[in-house]
């Protein structure tokens, strides 16, 4: 068995939802969706939260979670994402317990579930691939899309794809910020998940709500109280 580690960054900066990462949703802090869908998993050993914020760590502490106080150079609005994770791969290395492959799971999505989690392992262990990238089907095709040039409408791609019918078009998917996986020597060499051999986890869209806004809270505690979208 890989020593696989699941990694949570929780900023406590947040522009759209003030202290986004542990609003209650159904009564249970956002981040305790994605701590205990990682508990779950079947391929994870460890689950670290980085935090540069004491509040997130009370909500955490007591979940069972290791937590690392992330500094706050790297803990600002511009901070990549990748040196919060590449900070606490270090501070496992420090403590003689390095891992090999590493999941980044935003505590956003709370409607990822472990199974959603050991699938995407599952594709990562079994395929020829340096990353793994959760994405779901995109509902809008980016083939129409446009942008304002001067006064008028131009389109993004090429003009005849605004022609043609959905049915018509490739598929696309966009990244829905679930799940990530790499190599701990991936990370290390590139400082990206965004790699040259990307295998995909198409996760559907009823699964793959990531908050981000006062809106998408209440979206996310009407689809609670229907009885869907978590283990």
């Amino acid at each position: 068995m890989r020593e696989t580690v699941a990694i949570i960054p929780a900023r406590g900066g947040s522009k759209g939802v003030l202290h986004k990462n542990i609003r209650l949703l159904a009564g249970r802090p956002l981040i305790h969706y994605t701590i205990h869908a990682a508990q779950n998993s079947r391929y994870i050993n460890r689950v670290i939260v980085s935090t540069d914020d004491d509040k997130i760590m009370d909500v955490v502490i007591g979940e069972g979670t290791e937590v690392i106080k992330r500094p706050a150079e790297i803990s600002g609005d511009n901070a990549p994402t990748v040196d919060a994770i590449l900070h606490a791969i270090n501070q496992c290395g420090i403590k003689g317990l390095k891992p090999e492959i590493v999941v980044l799971l935003q505590p956003t999505s709370p409607f990822r579930t472990s199974s959603d989690i050991d699938a995407a392992v599952d594709i990562f262990l079994k395929n020829e691939c340096d990353s793994v990238i959760s994405v779901v089907e995109a509902d809008h095709p980016p083939y129409w899309n446009m942008v304002v040039e001067g006064p008028y409408l131009q389109p993004l791609l090429d003009p005849e794809s605004l022609r043609m019918r959905r049915q018509d078009l490739p598929k696309t998917y966009s990244p829905n910020g679930a799940i990530y996986i790499a190599s701990v020597e991936t990370l290390e060499r590139t400082h990206s998940f965004y790699t040259p051999k990307i295998k995909p986890y198409i996760m559907p869209a009823e699964r793959s709500l990531d908050i981000d806004s006062e809106f998408d809270l209440l979206f996310a505690e009407a689809i609670i109280k229907q009885g869907a979208g978590h283990d």
